[in-house]
């Protein structure tokens, strides 16, 4: 017999994603991807200084917070064909790059590890015992010790004791699919304490380079970041000294503990190396925090895309990136049927759909907010899995060092990175590859310093006045949970278009050429689901993409009205 599931909202993830599955037997037939807000923004930009655009775009989202700002522009730059100094650039590197190792760090510990690691197993936890393991595993990590663990585990004891569980309300911690011995548990949970102290520290980066956080500052044409090192309120010695600790601490902690955490974990859970199976195609145009196509020599490796499921590279092409609205709540003015180039992209919203709250959105052909982008006609998966698997593939020498022997480890093949545990394995990979490549922009940039380049604005094409009466471009952005990209036309000096293909548009998206989108593929055709009000199973292999629908939302009412417009002079 077939049964309707409903998760809804999707918790652990930033924005409204609800997933409707059919299941049964403990397996899921079929799933549906929606996103339930209006994705809107292009709207906000247009008739607007497109040197303005990345603080507008900026807000798409607040936990993927300076990555917009970044595509955008870069997307602005490239229309007027605009230079940058080059120490401008590498602030940029480091502020998206440390924003993304921060981010992989809060995925992993706070939106992923619950799914495997039982915090009500850690309360019954042998502090001695577990500090024993965590030596074997991470014998650098100085918090891993008795007293920490011991500290930990009473806490936790505390608040299961209280039947209030604060920050860990919500959790499934009585299902049988749980299989981490109690000590591993509370090295899981101490270490997701460790690591809100860790990400709120480093990302002070940000700060320093962009004035706050989040929604740090930028600037077409290079970076508000003047460098004096005689000048209390500007790049200085301090601030350089600062920046070295925590580009030092993102390497350690990555290495030290994110990585071999995820080891130990997925050991444990081997079966989810078969289990998640998505899309057979994927798309990676550059190493994660690197620039992307129209930098060529700052991407890592050749922008390209890896189909039916060969380790064999297609060159990327701009032309076949389109979207389509044949399963979403939008329209096209010249038909519904085709897609459309981003460079001519429409955001039309028109909903269909039930009157909220509603039971079921899969019975209609629409369903979702999110676009559907497909690439040559492919519905493709995004982020750190594909970026890494298209790094082996292209044989990068780092990628090689730290993957194969972690495939020997867990008897993995290259394949099997396509799965969720592949995914959760890439992140964290690549989490520690960025953090070494931190500490190599740092270098660099410091080095630039001592040779007296301490220029970040290039004020050459600043006024309007410089531009082409009508130009278009795109910035890319290779960032935490996928390719994104920006599109702008420029008229008259205004944005007479624009649009964001973003990475949970990718990996969300719905149906739309016969085919199901990521998230939709890798939930159907059999994943495992025992107990449909506890539906673990599906959330772990969700979160493994890492959602963020807010990255393809406006905000209405559940009328359909506007709550708020914003005008600025």
């Amino acid at each position: 017999m077939s049964n309707r599931v409903v998760i809804d909202p999707v918790t652990r993830i930033e924005g409204h994603l609800r997933m409707e599955l059919t299941t049964t037997d403990g397996k899921i037939d079929e799933a549906w991807s929606e996103t339930t807000q209006f994705k809107g923004i292009e709207l906000v930009v247009k008739d607007r200084d497109p040197r303005d655009a990345w603080a507008f775009v900026q807000r798409i989202c607040g936990v993927c917070t300076a990555v917009h700002a970044v595509a955008s522009i870069r997307a602005v730059e490239d229309a007027l064909q605009y230079p940058i100094p080059k120490q401008a650039d590498l602030i940029r590197n480091l502020v998206l790059g440390s924003q993304i190792v921060q981010d992989h760090v809060i995925h992993f510990y706070h939106l992923q590890a619950l799914d495997f690691v039982n915090v009500i197993g850690a309360s019954k936890a042998d502090p001695a015992a577990a500090a024993a393991i965590a030596a074997s595993i991470e014998p650098k990590y100085q918090l891993n010790s008795v007293a920490r663990f011991t500290e930990v585990r009473d806490q936790v004891a505390k608040i299961v004791a209280s039947g209030q569980h604060s920050i860990f309300t919500n959790g499934y911690w009585d299902h049988p699919s749980y299989k981490l011995p109690p000590e591993v548990d509370l090295i899981g949970v101490s270490h997701y304490l460790d690591a809100l102290t860790f990400q709120r520290h480093m990302i002070q980066i940000n700060t320093i380079f962009g004035g706050k956080n989040p929604h740090p500052n930028f600037l077409v044409g290079g970076m508000a970041a003047p460098i004096n090192m005689d000048n209390e309120i500007t790049i200085n010695q301090v601030k350089l000294d600062k920046i070295q600790g925590m580009v030092d601490e993102s390497v350690a902690f990555a290495e030290d503990v994110y990585l071999p955490d995820v080891l130990a974990i997925l050991a444990a859970y081997s079966e989810y190396a078969k289990i998640g199976v998505s899309s057979p195609n994927i798309l990676a145009l550059g190493k994660a925090g690197w620039n992307g196509p129209g930098y060529p020599e700052n991407t890592g490796f050749t922008p390209g895309a890896l189909f039916d499921g060969r380790l064999q590279v297609v060159e990327f092409d701009l032309a076949k990136v389109e979207e389509f609205v044949t399963s979403g709540w939008y329209e096209y003015t010249g038909g519904d049927d085709k897609g459309l180039q981003p460079w001519d992209g429409q955001t039309n919203p028109k909903y269909t759909g039930p009157t909220p709250p509603y039971e079921w959105l899969a019975d209609n052909e629409r369903y979702t907010w999110s676009k559907a982008p497909r690439y040559d006609g492919r519905a493709v998966q995004v982020g750190p899995m594909p970026r890494i698997l298209m790094a082996y593939v292209q044989r990068d020498a780092e990628t090689i060092e730290i993957v194969d022997p972690i495939l020997r480890q867990l008897k993995l093949t290259p394949d099997d990175l396509n799965s969720t545990a592949g995914r959760i394995l890439c992140r964290a990979v690549e989490a520690v590859l960025l953090a070494r490549q931190l500490k190599t922009w740092f270098e660099e940039f410091v080095a630039g310093i001592r040779a007296n380049d301490v220029t970040t604005f290039n004020p050459d094409k600043w006024e309007p006045t410089s531009w082409p009466s009508s130009s278009r471009g795109v910035g890319f952005a290779e960032v935490a949970r996928g390719t994104l990209s920006h599109w702008v036309h420029i008229d008259d000096g205004k944005i007479s278009n624009y649009q964001a293909v973003v990475p949970s548009t990718w990996n969300g998206s719905g149906r739309a050429l016969g085919e199901r989108g990521p998230y939709e593929e890798a939930l159907a055709n059999g994943h495992p689901l025992i107990d449909p009000k506890a539906p673990l199973e599906a959330l772990r292999t969700i979160h493994s993409f890492d959602p963020c629908q807010s990255c393809g939302i406006h905000v209405l009412d559940a009328q359909g009205a506007e709550l708020a417009w914003a005008q600025v002079q």
